[in-house]
């Protein structure tokens, strides 16, 4: 298992390095990369393959990603930003949507974990092993399901009650599941598996630009 104790570099800064710059080039660069970030988000959020029952879109793959290449703290500032250009009515969500009140709230807010955990486990070299991203990958899906579940069923306890039977689920949880989970578990388990190729590539590809 990859060392903890010592933080490595993400790809990001690998490719743009921050070290030995003055605080203003920094503060930029942050600002550029985390409206990139967002732009690359919001680019792969209107991205759908059509695979039933439900379609696969590229949000939740670019949210991992982008807090993969980023790094914890990074990542979890473009996340931050990504939310804010949605409340103010940006179409950057799937669909073209934007707000973040509805039944979706849970999973933007477990987008911002989400892109946090795995930039911290790229920081500890996670993301240089087939099976260490898949884990990270893994692990950044259950941040975005567990509050995106809770409020889904919350929803579904108060205001979506009537949906409840329409879905055939007999309880708040049981329609949750059904409407916010099962359905997309073929799609993350390609993402999954995509992510997990793609970074320990890059990786090997490095030191030949170099």
């Amino acid at each position: 298992m990859p060392r903890i104790a010592e933080i490595q570099p993400t790809l990001l800064s690998v490719v743009w390095p921050e070290n030995n710059i003055s605080i203003p080039y920094r503060l930029l660069r942050t600002l550029i990369m985390a409206l990139l970030g967002s732009l690359f988000i919001a680019l792969l959020a209107q991205v759908q393959v059509p695979i039933w029952p439900v379609p696969i879109t590229g949000q939740t793959f670019g949210v991992l990603v982008v807090g993969m290449a980023f790094g914890f703290r990074l990542g979890g500032l473009t996340l931050l930003l990504y939310l804010l250009e949605g409340h103010l009515g940006l179409p950057v969500f799937a669909g073209g949507k934007s707000g973040l009140a509805g039944p979706t709230s849970g999973y933007l807010v477990g987008f911002v974990f989400a892109a946090a955990i795995t930039g911290y486990l790229a920081e500890k070299k996670w993301d240089r092993n087939v099976w260490y991203t898949g884990l990270a990958m893994l692990l950044g899906n259950l941040a975005i399901y567990i509050p995106g579940l809770i409020w889904l069923t919350i929803f579904f306890e108060g205001p979506g009650s009537q949906y409840v039977a329409a879905i055939g689920a007999s309880t708040a949880i049981g329609a949750a599941l059904t409407k916010g989970l099962l359905p997309f578990i073929i799609g993350d388990i390609l993402k999954l598996a995509l992510a997990a190729i793609i970074f320990p590539y890059v990786w090997r590809l490095l030191p030949r630009f170099k």
